[in-house]
């Protein structure tokens, strides 16, 4: 009986052992926490986004340029001399009107050559008189006593013809002194400033020595760099005059100047005559006039020569172009759309003027379409996102629907964890 036992607990004995591991390792599986799961599925990235407009809009270009005179030139005299007068104003930035007398030279040896050449009118003219009454005397003698054809020696004429030509000399000389000694005082033909001044008080000067550089207040130019996409947003040809029927476009110069800015009205003109060889780009010609007074008066301050000025242009005029900001632009031609139901799309676009702040194209978007501003790391084609605005105002409408997208993965996941415990205790069984 003994043995039997023995048998019977060496049976089941093991079998008793498995069978405990067994309902200890059910036991386990079933009161054993439930792992959290891990959605696969990305997460909508957070974009910023602004609407796309469709208006029409007036193209501008961006250029800048140095103001320089209009007119200037350099003051030199005609004849030579020791300087006796030099105006007060004519010295670096100051103002003077058109014939004012900026520079007198010494004008006694012009005044004493006036006389001389006086004089010697005054004498041919009295030989010429006495020589036209010798020759009324000739012609009358040889009307008494004289037969048939006198000769032009006879009649005095080649002496009359001398002394014709000596008054004309004589006058000439005259004339020509009278020219010296007004060239004595040195003028501007216009109301200008000094930019330079080169010579002072009793400096002795000859013709051609630079005395100065003067130019005109009357209007300043800005030679503005124009490339040939900005030539065709203006609109203009390339060889272009600006006339009262087809007047240049307006441009607004600005700067800052004494530390607050300033902005001027000038008019587009006409374009240079040939292309920049070394740039490659066409110049034109900006105008303003009276800047010293109007355009003074108008803007608080003068448009000063040589200031470094920020050109807008204004061109021609784009009908029915979308508009967006300058930061939805990606690469050259594709800009990222919100689609309803928060997925980003690419499109591609054309850009016809592009600002520091402002795009307009033409292309694959519409009206009312949000345009992402934001940086898209590895941004794909449909990837889900959630659309704010530029205030962090999330857009529903074009935001992926998280809350839905929850509800479906823990019933996928519910549904796991069923399964899954469902097959451990098939396996454990």
């Amino acid at each position: 009986m003994s043995k039997t036992k023995s048998r019977l607990v060496g049976i089941f004995l093991p079998v008793g052992v498995i069978l405990a591991f067994v309902a200890a390792f059910i036991v386990l599986q079933v009161t054993a926490p439930r792992p959290e799961r891990v959605d696969p599925r990305p997460r909508p990235v957070a974009v910023f986004a602004a609407p796309i407009e469709r208006t029409d809009v007036v193209l501008h270009v961006d250029t800048q340029g140095e103001v320089s005179p209009l007119t200037q030139i350099d003051l030199v005299p005609q004849v030579a001399g020791r300087i006796t007068y030099v105006n007060p104003n004519f010295i670096e930035g100051g103002f003077f009107e058109a014939g004012e007398t900026l520079i007198q030279i010494d004008d006694a040896d012009y005044r004493l050559a006036v006389t001389r050449a006086s004089a010697q009118v005054a004498q041919a003219r009295q030989a010429l008189v006495r020589e036209e009454a010798e020759a009324e005397l000739a012609a009358s003698e040889w009307a008494e006593i004289g037969e048939g054809q006198a000769s032009p020696l006879t009649l005095r004429e080649p002496q009359m013809a001398q002394a014709q030509a000596a008054l004309a000399a004589a006058e000439a000389q005259l004339q020509e002194a009278r020219l010296n000694l007004g060239r004595t005082r040195i003028y501007a033909p216009f109301d200008g400033r000094v930019r330079t001044k080169s010579a002072d008080l009793g400096q002795y000067v000859g013709p051609g020595t630079r005395l100065g550089q003067v130019f005109a207040t009357d209007a300043v130019q800005i030679r503005l760099p124009l490339t040939n996409s900005q030539l065709a947003m203006l609109n203009i040809p390339v060889a272009f005059q600006a006339t009262e029927a087809n007047p240049g476009p307006n441009v607004t110069l600005s700067a800052e100047l004494a530390g607050v800015h300033r902005e001027w009205q000038a008019q587009l003109v006409r374009t240079d005559s040939t292309i920049d060889p070394q740039t490659r780009v066409l110049y034109a010609i900006a105008v303003v006039n009276d800047p010293y007074g109007q355009a003074a008066a108008e803007n608080g301050a003068p448009l000063p020569v040589g200031l470094f000025v920020d050109a807008e242009v204004e061109g021609r005029t784009v009908e029915n172009a979308y508009v967006m900001p300058r930061s939805a632009l990606r690469g050259t031609d594709t800009v990222y759309v919100a689609e309803a139901g928060g997925t980003l799309v690419f499109r591609n676009i054309s850009v016809i003027s592009s600002s520091r702040d402002r795009l307009v194209v033409s292309g694959d978007v519409h009206e009312g379409e949000m345009a992402i501003t934001s940086p898209v790391r590895a941004a794909s084609n449909g990837m889900r996102i959630r659309t704010l605005t530029a205030d962090g105002e999330e857009l529903p409408e074009f935001s992926a629907d998280l809350s839905a997208e929850d509800e479906e993965a823990e019933d996928e996941t519910e549904t796991d964890d069923a399964g899954e415990q469902a097959a451990n205790l098939a396996s454990a069984e």
